[in-house]
């Protein structure tokens, strides 16, 4: 039997500790899908298909890493693909309280999947998508933040949104 995981998220844009938590749950796991996670009451930056493709770029020595887009319940979906965990990454305490309300909904509608978290290193533990969106429309540095196979395509359309063409 094969252990598989889903780590869900919005991944609008990837970050470092984004990929910090899929690259760690890659070595529990004989199969880690990364699903991002369509949120209605946001609009994001990237669409699902461009994150798809960041995402498969910074994951490409993953072999057990596939990536899917899910517009539904995350429960249903583990429950359809045989997944036996939930991998989440917790920044702080704060990340913790929300977190734990949505693992114990998620085992309520589907008693198969247990939540696993996994806590950030210590220099990912600010870092979050707003944080890098925030840092780049002001038109800071995000290059510690995001990985570097992408990090031009993620400062083009961030800058594109503020009405800045950016320059290398």
């Amino acid at each position: 039997m094969r252990r598989i995981a889903v780590c869900p998220g919005s991944f609008d844009p990837v970050t470092l500790g984004h990929l910090d938590i899929i690259q760690r749950a890659s070595k529990l796991f004989d199969k880690v899908i990364v699903l991002i996670s369509v949120n209605a009451a946001k609009k994001p930056s990237f669409s699902s298909t461009e994150r798809v493709m960041m995402i498969q770029q910074v994951t490409k020595d993953l072999d057990n890493v596939v990536i899917d887009i899910l517009d539904g319940l995350l429960a249903d979906y583990v429950r359809d693909v045989g997944a036996i965990a939930i991998v989440k990454g917790l920044r702080a305490v704060s990340d913790f309280e929300y977190e734990f309300q949505m693992a114990l909904a998620n085992k309520k509608l589907y008693a198969g999947a247990e939540t696993v978290f996994l806590t950030t290193t210590a220099e990912n533990m600010y870092l979050s998508s707003s944080v890098v969106k925030q840092i780049a429309y002001f038109g800071g540095d995000i290059s510690h933040f995001v990985p570097v196979e992408i990090l031009g395509d993620i400062q083009d359309r961030l800058m594109q949104e503020k009405g800045v063409k950016h320059e290398y």
